[in-house]
């Protein structure tokens, strides 16, 4: 027996708003945790798996949304970006982490979207579009590491290298859990 959710116009844009926002906050609140690694100024958070998750949560559109919040939220001076960078607001979108940053709303939409469709092999689409957000998030970075150190193969030792392995851990955290919770998020929404 299928049963079908009805909500109201009202209810639907207030469930929505609270969940970009409720994005947005996790996203800050992984960014707190924050290990500074030797030899880079990148340092390690959670903040790429909460991107990826809010994405694979919330789909497409409102994963992205949401993370244009957090950088607004970021540029404006709220503390809700990584401590132990020193630039503050939108200073920090230019500098060394700041093409990760950027690459947030990019790499939420892309997880959402591939997962978005769920009909067939769930875990594979999740898989690819959680793979997918990570290589726009590292992308990014390194596309603005290659500015600042003008060398491109500097820029992956220093802001891709060392956070494969931490990446793959992501891959397989990830999948499960978008895999479960994601049908039930997105209906709601």
């Amino acid at each position: 027996m299928e049963r079908t959710l009805v909500i109201d116009h009202s209810t639907l844009v207030i469930r929505r708003a609270a969940a970009v926002v409720l994005g947005a906050l996790i996203v800050a609140g992984a960014a707190q945790v924050s290990i500074p690694l030797p030899g880079t100024p990148v340092p390690m958070t959670l903040q790429p798996m909460a991107v990826l998750l809010v994405g694979g949560l919330l789909g497409a559109p409102l994963g992205a949304l949401s993370m244009i919040l957090y950088l607004a939220m970021g540029a404006a001076g709220l503390p809700v970006f990584t401590p132990t960078v020193p630039l503050v607001g939108i200073a920090r979108l230019f500098g060394p982490t700041g093409g990760y940053l950027l690459a947030y709303p990019i790499a939420a939409y892309a997880t959402g979207w591939f997962s978005e469709n769920q009909r067939r092999e769930p875990w594979a689409r999740i898989a690819f579009g959680v793979l997918a957000g990570l290589v726009l998030i590292h992308l990014g970075g390194l596309a603005q590491l290659a500015i600042l150190t003008g060398n491109l193969s500097a820029a992956a030792r220093f802001g891709t290298v060392p956070f494969l392995l931490g990446d793959l851990l992501k891959i397989a955290v990830l999948v499960p859990v978008l895999t479960k919770l994601s049908p039930t998020i997105r209906a709601r929404l």
